[in-house]
């Protein structure tokens, strides 16, 4: 099928459909074409739009050398014990120019690679046209075109850029350690604010109940009525991942139940919002010396102020986007 930016036919659109729910290649393939903002990147987001809802997004995140993927794993085998379908969406700390990715923590899910009930697909977590978190939700859109019954997306840390990715998910796991302090940067970082269940992996380490208690400690401590759980796993020795699996299901089962809807609209108006943002700010930086000089000039003379420009840009914006029709016109010719 030849993919252009023109929008589809409905024919054409459940032909692509089709074929990325049936052929695995099919899929790899539009995941790159997605990835890399390709001709026909346009084509495939506007025909997967009304296949949308079915998967449960789980957002995976925490610091360095908690074992994540370990854990990832082990949740992995639960899922298709239970005959959940299962893709992975691993963000690397990879170099985009040099293409190389730190794989070593995809290698311990090799037993699943000769599973056709899962997919793993790793993605640069630099690099990308519009933001990371904008190309992370279109790849999570077609896993979830694709009928996956469960997303879950593996961040590499837990900075601001790996906040805003597990911000897309339905249920977010923040994955903690005993020992390292990292109850401690978890509420440094705001994981504790993102977090619907907290798993305490390694649970076979000394001071993993004090870890426990301290995050409890940090949760009773916060401004929300938002219930977290928190467990503890030791996923080398499948530890407690029975009962973290049963957890995010029940949470997904809620979601679904409540405001599944809402979730999906409220990520996609979060990706408009801080795409659209990135690019003003791009933009801006784009204008030469002269124009540069010119607000910096009128700022410094009392003529201006930074708030004024700002709003001025916000409002030729706002004017633009109270038009959405005129996108899609544009997007056609």
């Amino acid at each position: 099928m030849t993919l252009s930016n023109v929008e589809p036919s409905e024919d054409a659109q459940e032909k692509l459909v089709q074929l990325i729910r049936s052929d695995r290649n099919a899929l790899a393939k539009t995941i790159t074409i997605v990835e890399n903002n390709l001709d026909g990147t346009s084509a495939v987001l506007s025909a997967i739009q009304c296949n949308l809802g079915h998967a449960h997004v789980v957002g995976v995140t925490g610091p360095p050398g908690v074992g994540k993927s370990t854990l990832i794993d082990a949740c992995i085998a639960e899922f298709r014990k239970l005959g959940k379908s299962v893709a992975i969406l691993a963000i690397d700390p990879s170099s985009h120019v040099s293409g190389g990715a730190l794989l070593g923590d995809r290698v311990r899910m090799a037993e699943h690679s000769d599973d056709d009930g899962v997919f793993i697909r790793s993605v640069a977590a630099r690099g990308h046209l519009g933001g990371l978190s904008a190309t992370a939700l279109n790849i999570i859109h077609l896993f979830d075109a694709a009928n996956w019954d469960v997303i879950i997306v593996e961040t590499v840390g837990a900075g601001q850029s790996e906040i805003e990715i597990v911000e897309l998910a339905d249920t977010t796991v923040v994955v903690e350690s005993p020992g390292l302090g990292d109850e401690i940067q978890a509420i440094k970082a705001g994981l504790l604010e993102i977090a619907d269940i907290i798993a305490v992996n390694k649970s076979d380490l000394p001071h993993a109940d004090v870890t426990v208690s301290e995050l409890m400690h940090a949760l009773s401590m916060r401004h929300s009525s938002k219930s977290v759980q928190v467990s503890k796993t030791c996923a080398t020795e499948r530890q407690g991942v029975r009962e973290l699996v049963a957890e995010i299901i029940e949470h997904g089962v809620k979601v679904m139940e409540t405001n599944r809807d809402y979730c999906v609209s409220e990520r996609s108006r979060k990706i408009v919002a801080r795409v659209v943002g990135e690019s003003v700010t791009r933009q801006f930086r784009k204008l030469n010396s002269k124009e540069a000089d010119v607000f910096a000039e009128m700022v410094q003379a009392g003529e201006l102020n930074p708030d004024t420009i700002a709003e001025s840009v916000i409002q030729n914006l706002i004017s633009t986007l109270r038009e959405p029709r005129n996108f899609a016109e544009n997007e056609q010719n």
